[in-house]
C-alpha cells in the first residue's frame, strides 16, 4: 500500500505540458512540515488525462530532477500562469510515488514528495478542470 501524507493549507493548481506536443495535466503544489520545509507536488487525476509521473518527466528534462520539480512547483505560485488556481485553507492528501532530497535547500525546501494529489472538497473539481482548459490555445475538447 502506498504511503499517504495529508495536510491543510495553501495549494496552487496549474496546467503542465507533460507529453509533447499536446498532453497537459493538472499539477498541485503545496508545502508541509515545520515552516513548509517539505514541498508536495502532485498531479490531480482526471480521467481523460494520462497520469503525470513528475520525476520521470523531470529526468527527461533536467540533470537535477528533484530541483526541477521544486522549481516548477514554487515558480507556479510566485509567477502564476494564466488560469492558475490559488486556493487557501484546502484539505489535501498525496498518495506518494516517491520522495527525494535536493542537493541543497531549494526555495526553502529540504524534501520533495511527489505523487497523486486529491483535494478533499469535491466541489473544487470543476475549478480544477477549468485550469486544464484555461491554457492558451487549448482545444475545446481537451
Amino acid at each position: 500500500m502506498a504511503r499517504t501524507i495529508t495536510g491543510v493549507g495553501r495549494v496552487t493548481v496549474f496546467p503542465l505540458l507533460h507529453l509533447w506536443p499536446e498532453s497537459y495535466g493538472v499539477i498541485a503544489y503545496t508545502t508541509t512540515g515545520h515552516f513548509g520545509v517539505d514541498a508536495v507536488v502532485g498531479y490531480i487525476p482526471l480521467p481523460e488525462v494520462p497520469d503525470v509521473r513528475l520525476m520521470e518527466l523531470a529526468a527527461r528534462l533536467a540533470t537535477q530532477p528533484t530541483e526541477w520539480v521544486l522549481c516548477t512547483g514554487w515558480s507556479s505560485r510566485v509567477v502564476p500562469k494564466p488560469g492558475t488556481l490559488a486556493l487557501r485553507e484546502v484539505e489535501w492528501s498525496l498518495e506518494v510515488d516517491g520522495s527525494s532530497t535536493p542537493s541543497k535547500v531549494v526555495y526553502g525546501h529540504q524534501q520533495l514528495h511527489v505523487g497523486r494529489m486529491t483535494l478533499k472538497d469535491p466541489e473544487l473539481m470543476p475549478r480544477v478542470r477549468e485550469v486544464l482548459h484555461s491554457r492558451v490555445g487549448a482545444p475545446a475538447g481537451v
